[in-house]
């Protein structure tokens, strides 16, 4: 009983274990890496930071609003506060004055309605900035992915050819034995299995590296339990070759994300020349101001009925309170240079940002020529690779049928089993170039990430 409880126990962690690993698709993966990416979390802050800048920008706009209070004591000479007369003698008064003020500025050349239209610009670049940055953690992750696709593909053959040639192994076993080949066959059939294990290994560690390499795009540690969907992809149907390098360039400038970056710069850098330009303007700005105090030294005043009084505090407030309003302009005459530096500067910003965008065109559509070359050429290495591939196998059938009545020694045997596997790997390795050749160039034209 209690051997039977025990195995139940370790069936059931291995199915717990079996449980625990995430089979990832890659979907799964681009969705992941975008949504879990650190300098993207960074990005999207700075995007944060953006948005806050619209709401100084439209903050800059409005009328402020301070309150001010002070309250202080005086020894020594005194005025009493209600006849300003001179207090005689060494006195000790308590003072207090408070109030409030606010300014709006009424005109500055427009600065502050620019700014506020800069903020909003630079939001929607911040935006571009972060969307482009996931375009590119996308094709990284896909490229990574492939990859593991191609060692997983390339692993699965190597171990197939093993199995053949362990097969191969044991024939030439009971022909030495039955003296119908030489030992030397045996020795050479040998040579190439140790090889071909040495290629799973290689395999194996390929694997595994590129399963990391991709668990790392991921931001993922636990390697040990990361593995991507097993499922044998062909070559996707597409018809992206219908379209010529020229269009694919003319829909990418649409809705590229650099592109738009690119151009958003050049937008706030004519937004900062306006900025720069407006200093030249006069700068009008209302105040508003109200203010009262109190003070100890107080002394008697007329009540209106022909009588006087001490006013307290709370009277002093309402007699010595008042307000001030009024508008105050400011020309700029001359500040050394400043302004016309400054407008300058912008100038010179403003043209690096168009070269800047030029270049970052030109970058694009040489980047979507290559693309397109790519994958006519890779598409025709893959289809070579595939035409050599079926010619090995018919010359390592040929080859088998004549090792297997001793037409053949081993070695010669051993090269046609040789050239059937570089074919083989040649085959993985242009189809998965092809592949992702294919989804950069679909990617420029705004297709999704999709091996289907």
């Amino acid at each position: 009983m209690r051997h039977t409880l025990t195995l139940l126990l370790i069936i059931g962690s291995l199915f717990s274990v079996n449980g625990q690993m995430k089979k990832w698709t890659l979907e799964e993966c681009v969705t992941y890496a975008v949504d879990n990416n650190l300098t993207i979390e960074q990005f999207e802050l700075d995007l944060e930071n953006a948005k806050i800048d619209k709401s100084d920008a439209l903050g800059n706009m409005l009328p402020n609003l301070n309150a001010n209070a002070n309250a202080s004591k005086n020894v020594g000479f005194t005025i009493v506060s209600t006849s300003n007369a001179p207090v005689t003698g060494n006195q000790t008064t308590f003072n207090t004055n408070g109030g409030f003020s606010s300014n709006v500025t009424l005109f500055n050349g427009l600065r502050n309605i620019k700014q506020m239209h800069r903020a909003k610009m630079n939001a929607i670049a911040s935006q571009y900035r972060l969307d482009d940055l996931k375009d590119d953690i996308r094709l990284n992750v896909a490229n990574a992915y492939l990859q593991v696709l191609s060692n997983k593909e390339a692993l699965k053959v190597s171990q197939a050819q093993f199995a053949v040639t362990e097969q191969d192994l044991k024939r030439t076993k009971e022909l030495v034995e039955s003296g119908v080949l030489p030992r030397g066959d045996l020795l050479e059939i040998e040579a190439t299995a140790a090889n071909q294990e040495q290629q799973i290994v290689n395999g194996e560690g390929l694997v595994l590296i590129s399963r990391i390499n991709l668990a790392q795009l991921l931001q993922i540690t636990d390697y040990e339990n990361f593995d991507i969907a097993d499922e044998a992809f062909d070559i996707p149907p597409s018809d992206i070759l219908n379209n010529s390098a020229k269009s694919i360039f003319a829909k990418a400038l649409e809705f590229r994300n650099d592109i738009k970056f690119s151009q958003s710069n050049v937008d706030l850098a004519e937004k900062d020349l306006e900025i720069a330009k407006g200093a030249y303007m006069p700068t009008l700005t209302g105040f508003f101001n109200y203010g009262t105090r109190y003070s100890d030294a107080t002394g008697p005043i007329p009540d209106g009925a022909g009588g006087t009084f001490t006013p307290g505090f709370i009277d002093q407030l309402w007699i010595f309170d008042g307000i001030s309003y009024g508008a105050q302009l400011n020309v700029p005459i001359f500040n050394g240079w400043s302004t016309r530096n400054n407008v300058k500067r912008s100038k010179i910003s403003l043209e690096r940002a168009k070269l800047q965008f030029e270049q970052d065109k030109l970058a694009l559509e040489s980047d979507i020529q290559q693309a397109h070359v790519n994958v006519t050429t890779f598409y025709k290495a893959y289809e070579a690779a595939e035409k050599t591939l079926e010619a090995r196998r018919l010359a390592y059938d040929y080859a088998k049928e004549r090792y297997d009545v001793g037409l053949m020694n081993a070695f010669e045997f051993s090269q046609a089993q040789a050239r059937i596997d570089n074919a083989e790997a040649t085959v993985i390795r242009t189809k998965y170039d092809y592949i992702f050749r294919l989804k950069i160039l679909e990617f420029y034209f705004g297709v999704p990430l999709s091996l289907n």
